[in-house]
């Protein structure tokens, strides 16, 4: 079974009908238009059997030696699955941001964390989003479906602004092995060997205008380092879109260090001693 098979094009025209359809249903059941009965009942009963099939079909797939991700991507949008794993990852970030495990630190030779300067903006931020959580809540007491719904938005948009800054303290900058790792939040990842930096530069900039071949991770608005490579790699956008760069500009919380060990790393060893030579042979 392929991607270009009857049954996983049929499946994925389902789903979408089937989905957009339960969206509706939702918004006129919460504004209280009244929807029959057999209607409601069909609309869980496509669901269900929706969910039943692709779960029959995902099975299938794994047993003729597809990975989980390449099965799931047989029945479900790349888009979907990216912005899916987007959001598990900020999730993640804010059990290993309790239980201070960084993510992908394991074996570094050096680690630069870039998360200080953005600490107090996101915490004010998730406090606005809190006040207006408390807000909303008092506002919409007297509807208690609405109230409902916009409690879950609100609450989730607190854990999202969190969950980005618990990306960002999880996921530092790493050199390990000859490979500089950049990362922000979790929506990017970067490798950049070392064989292609050609300049390293501690370079504070506030503003930043998009340009061909460049990319910028600014922090709080900031970055603090810059990176010129010989051959551009690939820094793909958050739906997977390659994106070809040649300059990058980074934050961190000690740019000068993260520079010094770049350019030591980058400058070959001088301070081994030269062999020794004896007196020259006789002839």
């Amino acid at each position: 079974m392929t991607s270009r098979g009857p049954l996983l094009r049929g499946l994925r025209a389902v789903a979408y009908t089937a989905l957009p359809a339960e969206v509706v249903l939702f918004v006129c059941l919460l504004a209280g238009v009244r929807v029959p009965h057999s209607v409601l009942l069909a609309g869980e009963v496509l669901v269900l059997a929706l969910l039943l099939v692709e779960a029959v079909v995902f099975l299938r797939l794994r047993r003729r030696g597809l990975s989980a991700r390449r099965a799931l991507g047989e029945l479900v949008p790349e888009n979907v699955l990216r912005l899916v794993g987007h959001e598990l990852r900020l999730m993640t970030s804010l059990g290993r941001w309790v239980a201070r495990r960084p993510h992908g630190v394991e074996g570094a030779d050096r680690v630069f964390p870039h998360a200080r300067d953005q600490a107090a903006l996101m915490y004010g931020f998730a406090f606005v989003c809190l006040v207006e959580t408390v807000g909303m809540s008092y506002l919409l007491g007297s509807w208690p479906a609405v109230h409902a719904v916009v409690l879950v938005l609100d609450v989730y948009t607190v854990l999202f602004v969190l969950g980005l800054h618990a990306a960002s303290v999880t996921r530092p900058h790493t050199l390990t092995g000859g490979v500089l790792r950049l990362r922000q939040a979790a929506h990017v990842d970067v490798r950049v060997p070392l064989g292609l930096v050609s300049a390293v530069r501690h370079e504070s900039l506030f503003t930043h205008e998009k340009a061909e071949g460049e990319l910028n991770l600014a922090v709080g608005s900031q970055t603090t380092v810059t990176i010129e490579l010989a051959e551009p790699v690939d820094a793909p956008r958050l739906l997977g879109a390659p994106r070809q760069v040649s300059l990058i500009r980074v934050h961190a919380d000690d740019p000068r260090t993260l520079v010094r060990t770049l350019r030591d790393a980058l400058t070959p060893e001088r301070t081994a001693p030269s062999p020794t030579q004896g007196p020259p042979p006789r002839a």
